[in-house]
């Protein structure tokens, strides 16, 4: 049975396991991509849309088959779950957004990427992962622009972000179960992308990500996929 679920939250229980949180409804009706901005990067691709074979551009995947590495939005939405999947604090350090803005959502973002930097230091200490805790990445959509402008819009008036998106990645849990997560994706103004697993800390920046439908595109229909 797979669960849904939106945003991507991970979390260490009290019980020590890996979970996500905030559920996703369905039923929502798919929503057209809007155009690119003017701002968006070079290495994003309206990968709401099949492109043809003569199009896409080439990805160079790893030996798990999925894209990694910051010059790609599905690259860095896939590097989020391989820092929990691995138990890898460094990983997760480098593919997270660094903290931008001030205020409390600053604050907040901060207290967020140390309290998950604990989460997995404790759960890399122990000798066997926990059985809620994901085990392998299953399937990664291609990433889609938010319905909403406000978004990318405010990123790039206030920050010079050059794009927003996000990604839905599908994830094996060590108990056998799957769950599909939302990840929200930034270009930056030197063209790297990023993840930022707390878009709750940035309002603005994440309207209506939780009204999204689910992706249907996988990723490897938007580009020329090279192992």
């Amino acid at each position: 049975m797979l669960k849904m679920f939106n945003p991507l939250i991970w979390t260490i229980g009290s019980l020590g396991i890996l979970s996500f949180v905030l559920g996703l409804e369905m039923g929502h009706s798919r929503a057209a991509d809007p155009p690119p901005s003017k701002k968006a990067s070079v290495a994003s691709v309206p990968a709401s849309r099949p492109t043809t074979a003569a199009s896409r551009p080439a990805l160079k995947v790893e030996k798990d088959g999925f894209p990694s590495g910051h010059d790609t939005p599905e690259g860095v939405a896939c590097d989020l779950a391989r820092a929990f999947i691995n138990r890898d604090v460094k990983l997760f350090r480098d593919t997270c957004i660094p903290p931008f803005g001030g205020g409390e959502s600053r604050k907040d973002y901060e207290a967020f990427l140390k309290e998950r930097e604990s989460d997995i230091t404790a759960e890399t200490a122990k000798a066997q992962p926990s059985p809620g805790g994901p085990k392998s990445l299953a399937k990664c959509f291609a990433a889609r622009h938010l319905s909403k402008d406000g978004p990318a819009s405010a990123g790039y008036a206030l920050f010079e972000f050059n794009d927003i998106m996000f990604v839905d990645v599908r994830v094996l849990m060590h108990n056998g179960k799957h769950v599909l997560v939302r990840t929200m994706v930034i270009c930056t103004k030197d063209n790297k992308w990023y993840a930022h697993p707390a878009p709750d800390t940035a309002q603005l920046l994440s309207m209506g990500l939780n009204d999204e439908s689910p992706s249907k595109i996988d990723f490897t229909e938007v580009y020329d996929v090279k192992k």
